[in-house]
């Protein structure tokens, strides 16, 4: 198919092959029953595991920050956005591609990488690293931590905003 300037032009498909939206589950952020010191022992571990990682970022899938550890002058609200955000793209590809839920995406820019991992249906954790950390080291360790913060997250009822 043409258009009337001779490119070509995609076909539209029918309303019915879009997934209808899901709303988003009821937010962690700021949830005082959440268990953050062990939640936060979690983060530590990962960034002393692994050379390179200059934070992590457990946010919501709503984009709302839950904790972090970052130490850099990175915002860790904005990492939770992104992260989200990321999240988002991530789940349409999947279901384009028939390829199932979001588990993780890595980007890398000039200076370092950002990984983000699926925890559960509420919560994805952000990796922000260095462009020297070991990337399949990270991608080796990420999802034992990701399962552990999932069982601390697990049970704990989420607050609406």
């Amino acid at each position: 198919m043409s258009g009337a300037d001779g490119l070509p032009r995609r076909t539209p498909r029918g309303a019915d092959t879009l997934e209808p939206p899901r709303p988003l589950p009821p937010s962690l952020a700021g949830n005082p029953a959440l268990p953050y010191p062990a939640i936060g022992q979690e983060l530590a571990e990962l960034r002393v595991q692994i050379p390179g990682v200059d934070g992590c970022v457990l946010g919501g899938v709503d984009g709302l920050l839950i904790t972090h550890n970052i130490q850099t002058d990175a915002d860790p609200h904005d990492l939770a956005a992104l992260a989200a955000t990321t999240y988002g793209l991530g789940r349409q590809i999947g279901f384009r591609l028939g390829q199932g839920d979001f588990q993780q995406s890595t980007i890398r820019n000039a200076g370092g990488y950002l990984s983000v991992y699926a925890v559960s249906g509420h919560a994805l954790l952000a990796v922000i690293g260095q462009d020297s950390i070991n990337v399949a080291r990270l991608h080796l360790r990420a999802p034992a931590t990701t399962e552990r913060l999932a069982d601390l997250l697990d049970g704990v009822t989420p607050t609406t905003h």
